[in-house]
C-alpha cells in the first residue's frame, strides 16, 4: 500500500532544524528530540489507522465454517499432498512403460495418454521438494523469506503452471479425438487426425507456455523490510493494481481453465449418448436379424453378448469418460475461483482464494495420479500388457495378436 504521509524519523528531522531555528525558537535540543519523537508516533498511528481502513473495507469476505475446515485440512496438506505424489509419480511411470509396449502404442490414443503421464509425472516430481520444504520442514505458521526460496517459489509456480496447462491441452485433444472416432470414423477429420497424431501432440507443448506469458511479468520477487530491521525480506508477489494483472486472472480462468471445462463437459455428454445409442442400435440388430432365436435364449435365460469389437469400444469410451469427468471436477472450482478474483479483484483474491490452494493442489495432484488405476479397472488391455511386462506371465501369440489386432480396429 502506499504511504501518503511523509517519510519522518527522528534523525531526518533534527537535520532538518538548523542552529538557527533552534535560536528563533528558544528550544534546546532535547525538546526538539521530544517533539520529533511525538510527530513519528503521530504518523506512525495515522498510517495505521489507514491500514485498518483497507482491512475494513475486505471485512465481511469469506468467513464461516468452511473456511475453519480448510483451515483445519491446511495442517495436514504437507503429509497427504506427500503421499499422492510419490504414488503417483510411481503411478505414472508404470503408465510410460506399459503404454510404450509395441501392442500399445500402435494406438493414438495410447500415444496422446502417454504424454500425458509424462506431463503428471514431472508435475509431482516437482512438488515433492516444494512440499517437503513448506509444509514438513517448516513449522505452521513459519515463513522464509530469504532470496533463493523465494526464487525457487517463482520457477515452481511457472513450471507447474506450464505442465498443468499442457495437461489440460492433451486432455481435450484426447476428447476431440475420442469423439471423432466415434462420430466420423472414416471422415476426411478422422483421416487427418491419423496422419497428423504427432502435430496434435506437440501443440499443447507449444501453445501451453504462450498462454502462460502474462504470468511472466504479473508475479516477480519482491524485497521488503520489517520494521526495526535492516535485513530485507523477499516474497512472491505481483502489483494488483495494474491492468496486466487483471489481464492475467481472466487468460488464467477462462481460456486455461473454463473454457477447456465447456469444451469437455460437451464432448462428454456427446460420448455418453454415443454409447446409450450403440447400446440400443446392438439390440435393434439382434432382434432383426434373429428374432426367434433370440427369444428362444431369452426364455432359456441366456442373453447373446455383443462383439467383443464393440465391447472394448465402450469400455475405451467409458474410460475416457471417467478421465474427463475427473478433469471437470478439479479445474472448473478452479476456475471459478479464477474469474472471481478477476472480477471482485483484491478482496476476493486476498481473503477468498488462498484458503482453497491447497485443495486446488490436492485435486490437481489426485487427477494426475489417478489415470493409473482408471486405465487398470476399464481397460483388459492395459491389464494384460501389465501383467505380461512385470509379472513375466507367458501370454500365447494367439491372446497377443487378438490385443493387437483389437487395438488398431476399434481404438
Amino acid at each position: 500500500m502506499a504511504q501518503t504521509g511523509p517519510q519522518l524519523d527522528t534523525a531526518s528531522l533534527a537535520r532538518y532544524l538548523n542552529a538557527s531555528m533552534l535560536q528563533d525558537l528558544e528550544l534546546s535540543n532535547n525538546d526538539i528530540i521530544e517533539y520529533v519523537k511525538l510527530l513519528h508516533h503521530y504518523l506512525q498511528k495515522n498510517r495505521t489507522q489507514q491500514k485498518e481502513e483497507v482491512v475494513d473495507e475486505c471485512a465481511g469476505y469469506c468467513q464461516g465454517e468452511i473456511y475453519q475446515w480448510l483451515k483445519a485440512y491446511n495442517n495436514i496438506h504437507g503429509y497427504v499432498s506427500l503421499l499422492i505424489c510419490i504414488f503417483g509419480t510411481i503411478a505414472n511411470i508404470l503408465n510410460i512403460m506399459v503404454l510404450t509396449r509395441k501392442e500399445m502404442a500402435k494406438a493414438p490414443i495410447n500415444k496422446i495418454l502417454k504424454w500425458l503421464a509424462v506431463a503428471d509425472m514431472f508435475v509431482m516430481l516437482e512438488y515433492i521438494p516444494f512440499t517437503c520444504y513448506q509444509y514438513i520442514y517448516m513449522k505452521p505458521g513459519e515463513k522464509d523469506f530469504s532470496y533463493g526460496w523465494a526464487v525457487y517459489v517463482l520457477v515452481h509456480m511457472h513450471f507447474t503452471q506450464i505442465l498443468h496447462t499442457i495437461s489440460i491441452g492433451l486432455t481435450v485433444t484426447l476428447a476431440v479425438w475420442r469423439y471423432v472416432a466415434i462420430r466420423h470414423p472414416n471422415g476426411s477429420c478422422a483421416n487427418f487426425l491419423l496422419s497428423h497424431s504427432r502435430e496434435a501432440i506437440l501443440f499443447p507443448f507449444i501453445i501451453s507456455p504462450i498462454l502462460c506469458f502474462p504470468t511472466y511479468f504479473v508475479f516477480k520477487v519482491q524485497k521488503s523490510y520489517a520494521k526495526d530491521s535492516p535485513v530485507p525480506l523477499y516474497h512472491v508477489d505481483a502489483d494488483k493494481n495494474t491492468i496486466l494483472y487483471r489481464f492475467n486472472f481472466w487468460i488464467h480462468s477462462v481460456i486455461i481453465k473454463l473454457l477447456p471445462c465447456c469444451i469437455l463437459t460437451i464432448i462428454s455428454f456427446v460420448l455418453m449418448r454415443v454409447l446409450c445409442e450403440a447400446s440400443r442400435r446392438r439390440l435393434k440388430l439382434k432382434d432383426y436379424d434373429a428374432p426367434e432365436k433370440y427369444a428362444i435364449q431369452l426364455n432359456e435365460g441366456k442373453s447373446k453378448r455383443p462383439p467383443r469389437c464393440d465391447r472394448r469400444n465402450d469400455r475405451t469410451t467409458l474410460l475416457l469418460v471417467a478421465v474427463l469427468v475427473l478433469f471437470l471436477i478439479t479445474e472448473f472450482p478452479q476456475g471459478l475461483l479464477g474469474l472471481l478474483s478477476g472480477m471482485l479483484e483484491k478482496c476476493f483474491f486476498a481473503h477468498c482464494y488462498p484458503p482453497f490452494g491447497e485443495i486446488m493442489d490436492l485435486l490437481a495432484l489426485i487427477n494426475a495420479a489417478i489415470g493409473f488405476v482408471l486405465y487398470g479397472l476399464m481397460s483388459k488391455q492395459f491389464r494384460t500388457t501389465f501383467k505380461s511386462l512385470f509379472f513375466k506371465r507367458h501370454f500365447g501369440s494367439t491372446e497377443m495378436t487378438r490385443l493387437t489386432r483389437v487395438t488398431t480396429t476399434c481404438v
